[in-house]
């Protein structure tokens, strides 16, 4: 499973908000509102936030293993 979660610390530690993000970035509140229910943006969002945020993709998502079911 893919998170999200590095990017709120990222933004906390920038002192930026969501909505600075999404302005900065030029995408929809929708777009912001995935990004917050870790469901899926396209690759060109994570570069955008890369490039306005001027990190590494690992502080912006991170990849969570999942536990088998069996």
């Amino acid at each position: 499973m893919i998170t999200f979660a590095p990017l709120a610390a990222t933004l906390h530690r920038k002192q930026i908000s969501k909505t600075e993000l999404q302005k900065g970035i030029k995408t929809s509140s929708a777009t912001i509102a995935k990004i917050s229910k870790d469901e899926y943006v396209s690759m060109k969002i994570l570069d955008d936030i890369c490039n306005y945020l001027d990190c590494e993709i690992t502080e912006v998502i991170s990849h969570l293993k999942e536990k088998d079911s069996q």
